[in-house]
């Protein structure tokens, strides 16, 4: 059973939020708070009580201290809550997942959406519930936010100020850095190839030496190696063979 907190200035959201919380019965307490800065008033307190709190559900737009905000301040605390955001705007979904969101909810809220925002908080609160959650990228897409699979991109490339990640089955240009997006899935096998490309070793199907040149097969797509990555490209690629199961395939 979860206890949550929810947060919004406007009154009306706020209650409404509550009550579709309340309904849910994985559910145990519902508290609520009126803006930023008395959210984190409360969770002070909380913490300071020794109250349990499994996640937030917090708007983004308020006055004093917005939601963004709050969340970084929340990553501070010790064994800090899970954070849902719920707002009207879409603008603000890459930095909401760069904070570690479990989900991010568009107003009006659909009960279906915030069962599986519940459903998402349940399993990344549980010590012994389903596994880590997978990582995803949110794309907006004319007015629709799509959340790309971190195990669906097969390699990224660098556009000015964007990202472009080649999937599986598309590719999506997303507003952040290739140095941001190596730092947050470098753990999960993501490799620096090239200063513009960033690829996902489990994709690679084959490592090819021509001379002074080096390339990676990639799906369809033949990539570039440059001088300076080859060693550290090659030493990554050898551990992740011999991480695969004999049923994956081999690289060539």
């Amino acid at each position: 059973m979860l206890r949550v907190l929810a947060v919004d200035d406007e009154v009306p959201a706020l209650e409404e939020l509550a009550y579709l919380l309340r309904q849910d019965p994985r559910i145990e307490h519902v508290s609520t708070a009126s803006g930023g800065v008395n959210a984190l008033q409360d969770l002070v307190q909380m913490i300071g009580a020794g109250e349990r709190l499994d996640g937030v559900f917090l708007d983004i737009r308020m006055p004093g201290l917005d939601g963004l905000d709050l969340a970084r301040l929340i990553g501070g605390f010790p064994n800090p809550p899970r954070l849902v955001f719920v707002t009207a705007h879409e603008d603000c979904a890459v930095q909401a997942f760069e904070l570690q969101a479990v989900d991010y909810l568009l107003k009006p809220v659909r009960p279906d959406r915030l069962a599986e925002a519940v459903r998402r908080l349940e399993c990344a609160a549980s010590a012994t519930g389903e596994p880590e959650l997978e990582d995803v990228i949110p794309v907006e897409l004319g007015g629709r936010t799509r959340f790309v699979a971190q195990q669906t991109v097969r390699f990224a490339k660098a556009k000015g100020d964007y990202v472009r990640l080649h999937t599986v089955d598309g590719n999506y240009l997303v507003r952040m850095s290739l140095a941001a997006l190596e730092r947050r899935w470098a753990a999960s096998g993501f490799i620096r190839v090239h200063r513009s490309t960033l690829v996902s070793a489990r994709h690679v199907s084959e490592l090819n030496f021509d001379g002074g040149r080096v390339t990676l097969r990639v799906g369809a797509e033949t990539l570039p190696v440059s001088r300076r990555h080859t060693r550290r490209v090659r030493e990554q690629l050898v551990r992740q063979l011999q991480d695969r199961p004999p049923s994956s395939g081999a690289l060539r």
